[in-house]
């Protein structure tokens, strides 16, 4: 199946009970055994282990991120969580330096005690990545592009230098998707996805999702999920499987409007700079082509002014654009990077990687382009 087809289609089957076309939300926690320790189907016995409406959506997972498995979570956190799980003191991650917040606070606070080290760095400078790589090393973890800076990893590229030194490679694809980018296919091993946006795309769901290609690699992420319980629950996977029936259609109408967006912004004499991969200017243009079949909606910028009282006023004058956390639904977001998102990173690492107060992040939506630049007019007046 090509994927717009697989979107709709892809590990899907009718219910075989009723020959529903929409998988049921068996709002059930556990399933009837016909003797002790033989339930009437082997494959359900208690919800945290599997649920059919969430099967339904793990099997979507794999269909659209060309993967043997997918797991559904409770949040994107849980299923990095889950990822970190398979690790002991002792042991070295690498991370790209330009995270989203919450991973950041993960990696830096939740597990600055547990004795794995991580170490951060710019993705893009190859030598210095290998040069951080010992017999201690047990993951690289990219985000591609990066919130809120748009930055590029050559997931290709690192495939090869960790499939050499035989260090797990995950990639977070949330804010490409897998419409237009994706990482097993260019050598990763597992994608991670906070299906709370694009995959959802309606602002109405929190959820997560893990990917990957080798079986036993995902029979041991499903063990730690089960074991530690940060499942995704029936009716939140029935919302996730029905977002992702449209995902083809909604992002390439996000691609649409957001370069429509870029361009406006680019030649605002108030802004000073754009970061979207789809920009020429941009010094990670030539990735983005090598590996994405589009830019996304995804938008930061800052102000020619430098000045964090710019932004705050910008972002209060919006009336269609919505001042909101989070990202990919199907309404325009704006978000404040340093006082929002990524608040919980410390103001020196902020700026140590670029993240300035006068930094804007846009999720473009789906509505008319016109009405969101009118929108942009007014507020920067």
């Amino acid at each position: 199946m090509k994927f717009n087809t697989k979107v709709i289609h892809g590990g899907q089957h009718h219910d075989p009970s009723t020959g529903a076309v929409m998988p049921p939300v068996y709002q059930t926690s556990t399933f009837v055994q016909t003797s002790p320790g033989k339930p009437l189907n082997p494959d359900y016995e208690y919800s945290r282990a599997a649920n059919p409406t969430r099967t339904a959506l793990e099997n979507a997972l794999a269909s659209i991120e060309n993967g043997t498995r997918g797991l559904a979570f409770s949040s994107g956190l849980a299923a990095t969580d889950c990822v970190l799980r398979s690790f002991k003191a002792g042991d070295e991650i690498i991370a790209m330096d330009d995270l989203y917040g919450g991973t950041y606070r993960m990696f830096t606070r939740i597990y600055k005690d547990s004795g794995i080290v991580f170490h951060f760095v710019d993705m893009n400078d190859l030598e210095k990545f290998k040069s951080l790589i010992n017999e201690k090393t047990k993951l690289v973890w990219v985000e591609t592009p990066t919130n809120p800076l748009m930055k590029l990893a050559d997931i290709q590229e690192i495939a090869k230098i960790t499939k050499v030194n035989n260090i797990l490679f995950a990639v977070d694809n949330t804010f490409a998707t897998p419409y237009l980018q994706k990482p097993l296919d260019l050598g990763a091993d597992i994608v991670m996805h906070s299906a709370t946006k694009y995959l959802g795309g309606h602002s109405d769901v929190i959820a997560g999702a893990l990917i990957v290609k080798d079986q036993a690699l995902g029979d041991q992420l499903h063990f730690q999920q089960f074991a530690t319980g940060a499942t995704l629950g029936p009716m939140d996977s029935f919302l996730v499987l029905r977002g992702i029936k449209t995902l083809h259609l909604r992002v390439q109408r996000h691609c649409e409007n957001g370069a429509k967006v870029v361009e406006f912004l680019s030649n605002h004499p108030k802004i000073n700079r754009v970061y979207y991969p789809g920009l020429p200017s941009h010094p990670y243009h030539e990735i983005a082509k090598k590996q994405m079949s589009g830019f996304g909606g995804m938008v930061s910028f800052t102000f020619a002014s430098g000045k964090k009282e710019d932004a705050i006023d910008f972002l209060e004058k919006l009336k269609v654009f919505t001042l909101a956390e989070s990202l990919g639904g199907v309404e325009s977001l704006a978000n404040h990077p340093a006082l929002m998102t990524h608040a919980s990173i410390p103001e020196a690492k902020r700026k140590e990687v670029g993240i300035t107060d006068d930094l804007v992040r846009l999720s473009v939506g789906i509505e008319d382009a016109e009405d969101l630049i009118a929108d942009l007019i007014q507020a920067l007046v």
